[in-house]
């Protein structure tokens, strides 16, 4: 299969969020961020249906031997080869993915996380490293947008360890600090039985208000000048942070059931802040060319 039709179907598989932003993209960067994408399904999925660590640790390894290899320009899997193209059109470091494959094994070696600290490095690697090699691709001149774009992809994985609860706890899994769940009285034993409580609500109260702060302080660091070029980032932001107040309006049920917003709502969302961003550019073009 040609490798970028590969990653196409990868993407618009999985239903994510992500994959509605990529719509306002140019073709070059499209295809970088849909093999960008494909390559994180890639990994993550070696963890999510592997039933034995062994296998699941032993191709974990083999895609960081190909992820070296890409880097030498000998990619073999499709999502490599399409990746291969990208990186003469942008500065896409190779560390990085190699630290999602690191953030993706923790999964291995952590069924629950003590602190925020460790989920904390968790959500850097999965999430924000790719908010970081998002970044560019969009484009960027101002180098305090990478740190807007590491804590918006922080945001965006502490909305998804929210809406996910009842889902990972069903495969064994817990993403909420085990200190932050004897500070409400919550063991987890309670969430993997789904029990609902005044304090379970409570503690999911204050995962979604640490998502919000995260939302709020990544919006505080783009610059100006990056708010255009970062427009995807923006729509996909748009779309999460609508998830998160769904889940609030809901009353916090993630544990009853997951939250998601249709197809045509998130595409609604992607249209409508991809419109107000336009607007906000060129209002600010106008204000440039009058200081002229």
């Amino acid at each position: 299969m040609d490798p970028d039709k590969y990653c196409q179907e990868k993407a618009a598989a999985s239903g994510s969020s992500f994959y509605y932003s990529f719509l306002f993209l140019n073709p070059i960067q499209k295809q970088a961020m849909v093999a960008l994408y494909a390559f994180c399904r890639e990994v993550d999925d070696i963890v999510d249906e592997c039933t034995e660590e062994s296998i699941a640790r032993t191709k974990l390894q083999w895609w960081r031997e190909e992820i070296s290899r890409l880097f030498t320009k000998e990619p073999r899997h499709p999502v490599s080869k399409a990746l291969l193209s990208s990186l003469g059109n942008f500065d896409l470091a190779e560390e990085y993915f190699q630290e999602i494959i690191d953030g993706m094994e923790m999964d291995l070696d952590y069924e629950a996380y003590p602190s925020f600290k460790e989920l904390g490095l968790y959500c850097h690697r999965v999430a924000g490293v790719v908010g970081l090699l998002s970044a560019e691709i969009f484009g960027y001149q101002d180098r305090k947008t990478l740190d807007y774009a590491r804590d918006l992809g922080f945001a965006f994985q502490l909305t998804n360890i929210l809406r996910d609860v009842r889902e990972d706890a069903d495969r064994g899994r817990l993403y909420i600090p085990l200190d932050e769940l004897k500070q409400h009285n919550v063991s987890a034993e309670d969430i993997f039985a789904h029990k609902n409580s005044d304090a379970m609500q409570a503690l999911f109260k204050t995962q979604a208000k640490r998502a919000a702060d995260y939302y709020e302080k990544a919006h505080s660091l783009l610059p100006e000048v990056d708010r255009y070029p970062q427009r995807c980032g923006l729509i996909m932001s748009a779309i999460y942070e609508t998830t998160l107040r769904e889940v609030e309006a809901d009353g916090f049920r993630v544990l009853n059931h997951r939250t998601s917003l249709t197809p045509l709502r998130k595409l609604w969302v992607a249209w409508k802040t991809a419109r107000k961003e336009h607007k906000i550019e060129k209002k600010r073009q106008r204000l440039l060319k009058n200081r002229e």
